[in-house]
């Protein structure tokens, strides 16, 4: 317990807080293990294999509009903590959260290419999830305002990792871009980087990237967001490579699905 006292700040006063922290790893570890077992988020490219068709009913819309609608509301959230956050762990945390979903935004907008649509009841309640996280992981830090700093500092190591999370992703989203030309539909085995050696380098590196701002922000739900993160990406990227086993014959059995030469 001293040793966790040192590195990180003390869990904080607001029952709230504290059972958020709990509930978003294990509904992020829940979600992970669907993702192993079959169970996709709508949003992705294989959520809907070997299911029947979409009720024809469901509101749609588009891809591109659908990921903003994830991202935006979160973004807004982290720049508005700029205003109320102080001191420099706090700024650096809420400049991390809105360099993350700024990135995200724009490689909706410039980046990513789509071949379909969204359903909108699907796209709401991820998008208030984004947000309702990066509230809390705000209103975390903002309780530790007036707290005794931890005895060991990570932030700078923090925003080194952050930084190399969020170039890395950024790099690993252009290459997977660059894939398909325009109006081909058709998917392909990525290429490039460390495709050579985990098919979801991105998700790699989002790791790397929430594992920064655990760092910079040194609270019980920041740790707690990244670790449901880490279950969630696992399992994700299991079910991703599972995916391209399943549809490409001369896929390499010897790419991994998230960290090099391990899993």
């Amino acid at each position: 317990m001293s040793i966790w006292l040192s590195i990180f700040y003390p869990p904080p006063p607001s029952a709230f807080v504290a059972a958020m922290s709990a509930i978003i790893c294990a509904s992020l570890a829940y979600t992970g293990l669907s993702e192993v077992r079959g169970r996709h988020l709508q949003y992705s490219k294989f959520w809907n294999t070997g299911r029947p068709s979409d009720d024809a009913r469901r509101a749609r819309i588009s891809s591109r509009a659908g990921m903003l609608l994830l991202y935006t509301p979160a973004l807004a959230s982290a720049a508005a903590s700029l205003g109320v956050l102080a001191g420099e762990r706090s700024l650096l945390l809420g400049l991390a959260l809105l360099l993350h979903f700024f990135k995200r935004d724009f490689e909706v907008l410039f980046i990513h290419q789509y071949s379909g649509n969204m359903m909108l009841d699907s796209a709401i309640p991820i998008s208030l999830s984004y947000f309702l996280n990066t509230v809390c992981m705000i209103y975390a830090q903002y309780l530790t305002q007036g707290v005794p700093e931890p005895a060991v500092d990570l932030k700078y190591a923090g925003v080194v990792l952050f930084l190399v999370g969020i170039v890395g992703n950024f790099y690993h989203h252009c290459l997977l871009s660059k894939l398909r030309e325009k109006g081909d539909k058709r998917y392909k085995i990525p290429k490039g980087g460390l495709f050579g050696l985990v098919i979801c380098p991105h998700y790699l590196f989002e790791i790397i990237g929430f594992i920064g701002v655990s760092l910079i922000s040194q609270t019980v739900y920041a740790v707690s967001f990244t670790t449901g993160t880490v279950f969630y990406l696992m399992g994700r990227s299991y079910a991703t490579r599972r995916w391209y086993l399943s549809k490409f014959q001369d896929f390499p059995k010897e790419v991994k699905a998230l960290i090099p030469y391990i899993y």
